[in-house]
């Protein structure tokens, strides 16, 4: 089963781009700890994908009333913790993921979420 694991923490000012994002051609710097973690989950076979996230800064939100378009830049809620990234893992079971999340570098301090993924059928393109 698939599971993600959203990562909350205080937000960490990162340098970035005019876009929000990382500039052009660079890669962000990852502390020692995010690479090992990262490692330990390629290791076992259970990593499917995971980023960092651009800060909540750069976020938009998007909510339909009455049939009207509401945007509000920023995070939908305030609060101290901030969605920072999250990893999409392939686990046999919730106890294996709950331990990949109890690794996780943000588990000291933050927290992570573990949500599992329902798996959604893509409908084929009209044509």
């Amino acid at each position: 089963m698939r599971y993600m694991l959203l990562i909350y923490g205080e937000e960490v000012q990162q340098d970035e781009g005019p876009s929000g994002n990382e500039p052009a051609g660079e890669a962000p710097e990852i502390s020692p700890p995010w690479m090992e973690y990262t490692g330990w989950l390629l290791r076992e076979g259970i990593h499917t994908a995971g980023e960092r996230l651009a800060t909540s800064s750069s976020a938009t939100t998007v909510r339909v009333r009455d049939g009207n378009r509401l945007i509000t830049d920023g995070p939908y809620a305030e609060t101290k913790e901030v969605l920072g990234g999250y990893y999409i893992i392939e686990c046999d079971n919730l106890d294996e993921a709950l331990e990949a999340a109890a690794r996780c570098p943000a588990a000291f301090g933050g927290s992570i979420e573990v949500r599992p993924i329902i798996g959604m059928p893509v409908p084929a393109p009209a044509g």
